[in-house]
């Protein structure tokens, strides 16, 4: 019976819901919905790689094993590597199609680099400098 008097009533919402159903869509609001949605996913996924850079979030499969020590760009698309490997130094040649041992080496230190410092005295900056003042515009543009 109390069923019955839900049955009953649903005439007399029907001209709530009918109105509830023609009410405008506006199409600005909901593209701005989807944008603001697509931003804060995209913004969510480069948080989430920067923190797992920043904390160095282990790949899987990657192991302690093998350590890059250094690598060098010897071409447009190929490297000399040193890699680690336990007590010994790999020297090996990386290229789009290939990997080449070039040299097995007993491990080492790495030495502090002399130009790895951003300075004055840094062999870019001198060559920079140097380029400032063979440049036509050199003085000119400190002028004005």
């Amino acid at each position: 019976m109390t069923h019955f008097r839900y049955v009953a009533s649903l005439p007399l919402c029907a001209p709530a819901l009918a109105r509830a159903a023609d009410a405008p869509v506006s199409a600005a609001g909901s593209l701005l919905q989807v944008f603001v949605g697509l931003v804060a996913v995209l913004l969510l996924i480069a948080a989430t790689a920067w923190v797992a850079k920043r904390f160095g979030v282990a790949r899987p499969g990657a192991s302690s094993l093998l350590q890059i020590v250094s690598s060098a760009s010897v071409g447009a698309r190929e490297r000399v590597v040193v890699v680690e490997v336990g007590e010994t130094w790999l020297v090996v040649g990386v290229a789009p199609g290939s990997v080449n041992a070039l040299a097995t080496l007993p491990k080492g230190t790495v030495p502090p680099q002399a130009g790895s410092g951003i300075g004055l005295g840094s062999p870019f900056a001198a060559r920079l400098q140097q380029l400032i003042e063979k440049s036509p515009y050199g003085d000119k543009r400190r002028e004005k």
